[in-house]
């Protein structure tokens, strides 16, 4: 499966690879650079339906976890002020995507979307670690049935210049759904409770939908 939000792109490199085959079997050039046109070609398409997939993961709905937004690797277990929208402390935990990760991210919990903003900013390389008040970013709150709410960050880095957010004020929402699309590598945050019970540990590898970070 792929995501929605690479169609164009997708399309796009399709209709460059077949100008690329094209010319490499039409025009008279040395047999290397036949090879090298057609090898082109492959890579610009396996390199971008690759960036765009959207695999199907397997959330098990359950109320006292909150599980990963995205795929990438933990960098950043600390407890910090969040001052956009709790104004008191929290636990964040940070999961940095690499190009080659699924670039999907999904709701961490289920419930009613009590807060969706987008911040235009900076675009620091995604482990600065002024990136996640700078940088370009969506902030999204979820507000679970049993009152606990938690905060998720999209954050742009040095390469990616599109964040995409399906978050929308007062909508109910499913753990592990799409709630969005970060083009190219880059980060998101999660801010938990003081008593959130941490489940991952730094430079952990987790998938989103599936790896569980907290337990309330």
């Amino acid at each position: 499966m792929f995501h929605k939000e690479g169609t164009p792109s997708i399309i796009i490199a399709i209709i460059v690879s077949a100008i690329l085959v094209g010319v490499a079997f039409s025009v008279p050039m040395p047999i290397w650079l036949h090879f090298l046109l057609v090898i082109l070609a492959l890579f610009v398409i396996v390199i971008i339906l690759q960036f765009f997939r959207n695999p199907k993961r397997q959330t098990i709905l359950d109320d006292a976890t909150i599980v990963s937004p995205v795929d990438g690797k933990v960098v950043v277990i600390e407890k910090v002020s969040e001052n956009e929208y709790f104004k008191d402390e929290r636990i964040m935990i940070s999961v940095f995507m690499s190009p080659i990760n699924v670039h999907v991210t999904r709701y961490p919990i289920g419930g009613k979307v009590a807060f969706s903003k987008y911040h235009p900013g900076k675009y620091l390389v995604a482990w600065h670690p002024k990136a996640s008040e700078e940088n370009e970013r969506t902030t999204v709150v979820v507000e679970h049935k049993n009152t606990v709410k938690i905060m998720y960050r999209q954050i742009a880095g040095a390469l990616a210049k599109r964040i995409v957010n399906y978050a929308a004020e007062n909508e109910e929402v499913v753990q592990g759904t799409d709630s969005g699309f970060i083009k190219f590598g880059s980060r998101v945050d999660v801010f938990l409770p003081l008593d959130a019970k941490i489940k991952v540990e730094l430079n952990q590898k987790v998938r989103g939908g599936e790896s569980i970070l907290a337990n309330f």
